[in-house]
Formats: C-alpha cells, structure tokens, sequence
C-alpha cells in the first residue's frame, strides 16, 4: 500500500553544503530536505529548502547542463538573476535554463523563514560556473561533485 509522506517530517540532509570552506559556511541558514531520494527518485532531485534570515540558497551560479526550478512556498527571497534583483512571493516561481548567460541565486534578505521547493535534473556531465567566486564544479560519472579553484587547483 502507498503511503504519502509529509514533507516536513522528512529528515534534513546532515550535510549542509557540498562547498569546500570558505564557502560551506556562507550556507549556515539553509537547510535542506531531499524530499525526492526517499522516493527513489533519480533522473531529477526535489527539495524542500528552508532559509533563515540572512542566510542565502547557494553561492551564485549556473549551470551548464542542468535545469532548475524553484516554487515559493513561504516568505518574501531577494531572486538574483544576473545583475538584477527582485522580490518574489508565495505562490510565484522561477526556472534556470541550463546554459543560460544569467548565474542566479536566492537571498533571504526579510525577517521571516523562506520555504520553497527545489527541482533540477541530474543530467550527468554538468559544470558549474560561480562568476564571484574563485569556484567552479564538475560533475563525476558517479553522480558526485569535483570543486576546485578557477584555475584547476584543489582546495585545502
């Protein structure tokens, strides 16, 4: 017999960023639910993301690859899309074309939680680009992430 889940109740994921340090702790804020993997799921993730005050969802970005996907559930987020800045609101959406020019990122700039849903693909061979950081990411065969400087150097 099927038996829906609720979301809520699903453990947060005890890693908090895949981001080498100093950029693993810029996620202190955000936690992250991987509501998609207690399904089995594995052609595309779905999270539920939860940010606190101050905190932001990732360092910004985009991919090469991957499409993206977010839906507010609750809370006002600051949506960076390039060079531009704009609230947006329960109820409202937003998607990330894979190999889109725009590196994107969301920032919980009110006083209250944001909650939103999280989708992409796990298209394999994906790059990242973080135009303002000294980071860039590549994904392995096996599903797992490779960080490093811009210019090819590991971090510490």
């Amino acid at each position: 017999m099927i038996k829906p889940l609720k979301a809520e109740d699903i453990a947060e994921s005890k890693v908090k960023s895949l981001y080498p340090e100093p950029f693993a702790s810029m996620m202190n804020g955000r936690l992250k639910r991987k509501i998609g993997n207690e399904f089995g799921l594995t052609n595309f993730g779905v999270n539920l993301t939860e940010m606190l005050p101050g905190s932001i969802s990732a360092l910004k970005h985009k991919h090469l690859k991957q499409d993206e996907f977010i839906y507010i559930l609750s809370g006002t987020p600051t949506l960076v899309y390039g060079d531009e800045k704009s609230l947006i609101h329960p109820g409202e959406c937003f998607g990330f074309k894979a190999g889109s020019e725009e590196a994107h990122q969301l920032i919980n700039e009110s006083n209250e939680k944001v909650v939103y849903l999280e989708i992409g693909d796990r298209t394999p061979g994906d790059a990242v680009e973080y135009p303002d950081d000294d980071l860039q990411a590549h994904s392995n065969t096996d599903g797992s992430w490779l960080f490093t400087k811009k210019n090819g150097e590991a971090y510490d």
